[in-house]
């Protein structure tokens, strides 16, 4: 299989950003990360390429996935024949926002262990 071009605007801590991640690296894709906190010029172009502003966004191959979440991204990887199904484990759920203590630690500015 011929492996895609992929951008993902994704912020640095966000449990949805976290399960898109989880799915690029359990079926190995590789991708270009846009984090949106840490450079706002990319949140700007992922509002221009996507016509929204809500993240995770992707870009897959030229076709834009807008607001989606790690489970919608592994379906639409599947249906679409780019990565084939796979039992391997991930680490983080894929359809979860950050919770209340991780959002109480960002807005405090504690570091923050995600796991990849």
């Amino acid at each position: 299989m011929e492996k895609p071009t992929i951008t993902a605007w994704l912020k640095t801590y966000c449990g949805w950003s976290n399960g898109v991640r989880a799915v690029l690296k359990k079926y190995g894709l590789d991708y270009e990360e846009k984090d949106i906190i840490k450079n706002p010029a990319f949140r700007w172009e992922m509002e221009q390429r996507s016509g929204q502003d809500k993240q995770p966004t992707l870009e897959i191959n030229g076709r834009i996935l807008p607001d989606i979440s790690g489970e919608e991204l592994e379906a639409w990887l599947l249906q679409n024949g780019i990565v084939q199904a796979s039992d391997a484990p991930v680490n983080v759920p894929l359809n979860s926002a950050c919770t209340d203590a991780e959002h109480a630690a960002m807005r405090s500015g504690a570091p923050l262990e995600f796991k990849n």
